[in-house]
């Protein structure tokens, strides 16, 4: 019988490139399972299994589709696993759920805590960027739940990807906890322990295979709805503005839209290494180029539309790839500001071009 913990974690607000960022708007944290309690110098401090749940499941699935992704967040604070005493590890992880999880379900073997930091509900790597997996939040988190007096050790261990974000050596100057970083990958956590908290080269590179690029596919999908519902909006509005009445070819003129949208979610992360150039609005604008010259010829022959098709649907493709950014290791921080600077602008001037073009 699960156990509930009397104290309150403490409030306020490692995962790999494949998980969702997460949101940054947090009204109510979601509750986590406490299976008991461990005592310590400043109190008991929940205890968490390290086998996931159904429920668990189905909330990594739906961020998986990004429906409610913006409040998939747990409580920050401290939590124990197993029976960890004053001499056990302490890792640290994001209050996104999902990242939490991904550090918990590693750790059945080994007694330790688990500091919890405010990121609003944002991954490690994405908080790390945004600033929320920082330096002032860790010493704010060390200094909140004691740990100084949980734990006699000096020692805290950080996700790989949240080192952009802190400063190690302020916050050892401030709280006299020095950190070691561990692995990319949740995953690697048991060997890195086993081999004294080192990680090897193969635990510190990041890569961005097929299967962690496709499984991003289905938020981009479901988050394009928008552009669906943009494109559909302007062709009806221009059936009306040019014929004054809807017209019955408006279904087969709008599927190319909807193949758009699956080119620039799909297609484009599947191909990424293939496709040419390195900005992703390049590679996506590729891939749209291409997806117009086959459903030009193949499906669509005898029409008018190519030269609209032709500005709008890489615009779209190219527009949607370039989401891709920010969980991917084939580009940077300022890689990606430079990217947008450039394509942003002309994805708009492309669309506006081929609307005047439509309308004419």
């Amino acid at each position: 019988m699960k156990k509930k913990s009397k104290v309150k974690v403490d409030c306020g607000c490692g995962t790999s490139a494949v998980d969702c960022c997460g949101g940054v708007k947090i009204e109510k944290h979601i509750p986590v399972d406490v299976i008991g309690v461990v005592e310590t110098k400043i109190g008991d401090i929940p205890v968490v299994g390290t086998k996931l749940s159904f429920k668990d499941t189905l909330g990594s699935w739906r961020m998986r589709w990004g429906f409610g992704r913006y409040g998939y967040s747990i409580e920050p604070g401290i939590y124990a696993v197993g029976k960890p005493g004053n001499t056990s590890p302490v890792f640290v992880t994001a209050n996104y759920k999902m990242s939490f999880d991904r550090v918990r379900k590693e750790l059945p073997w080994i007694d330790c805590f688990i500091l919890v930091l405010d990121t609003k509900g944002i991954n490690v790597w994405c908080a790390a960027g945004k600033g929320t997996f920082g330096t002032e939040e860790l010493i704010k988190r060390i200094n909140t739940v004691e740990l100084g007096k949980i734990v006699k050790h000096k020692i805290i261990i950080l996700p790989q990807l949240g080192a952009p974000g802190v400063a190690a050596h302020i916050v050892r100057k401030k709280t006299g906890f020095s950190a070691v970083y561990g692995p990319v990958r949740a995953k690697d956590i048991p060997l890195f322990m086993r081999k004294g908290m080192k990680t090897g080269e193969k635990m510190s590179r990041i890569d961005f295979p097929f299967k962690e690029r496709i499984v991003l596919a289905p938020m981009e999908l479901v988050g394009s709805y928008k552009i669906l519902a943009g494109a559909l909006l302007l062709l009806i509005a221009v059936n009306l503005l040019v014929t004054g009445r809807i017209s019955p070819r408006l279904f087969p003129e709008f599927l190319p839209y909807i193949g758009a949208v699956f080119v620039g979610a799909v297609l484009v992360p599947a191909l990424l290494p293939v496709l040419p150039g390195r900005p992703f609005a390049l590679k996506g604008w590729t891939a749209g180029l291409v997806y117009v010259a086959l459903i030009g010829n193949l499906f669509y022959p005898g029409t008018g539309n190519y030269l609209v098709w032709l500005l709008i649907l890489p615009a779209i493709t190219s527009f949607i790839g370039l989401n891709f950014t920010g969980c991917s290791t084939y580009t940077s921080l300022s890689g990606v500001l430079k990217e947008m600077r450039f394509a942003i602008p002309t994805i708009i001037l492309l669309t506006i071009a081929g609307i005047i073009i439509r309308l004419l």
